[in-house]
């Protein structure tokens, strides 16, 4: 079963202040509104790119979007 990013991005969140794919995936877990059910990649960037502060810039995301196909497939 194909997991959405959400859960995938889950799977990172850790204790890390300095590692910037923990502190994203910890900031995407306090997101309220964080469209946790899809896997589309237009979607998650414009939610991210419109939406979030949290976000230091989208290089993060699309790293953590590559790793997520990988594993993903």
């Amino acid at each position: 079963m194909r997991r959405s990013f959400y859960q995938y991005l889950m799977t990172l969140k850790g204790p890390s202040h300095t590692d910037e794919e923990q502190i994203f995936a910890t900031d995407a877990s306090h997101d309220i509104q964080f469209p946790k059910h899809t896997d589309n990649y237009d979607e998650l960037s414009n939610y991210l790119e419109m939406n979030v502060n949290y976000l230091e810039n989208m290089d993060i995301f699309d790293r953590i979007w590559e790793k997520y196909l990988e594993n993903n497939a």
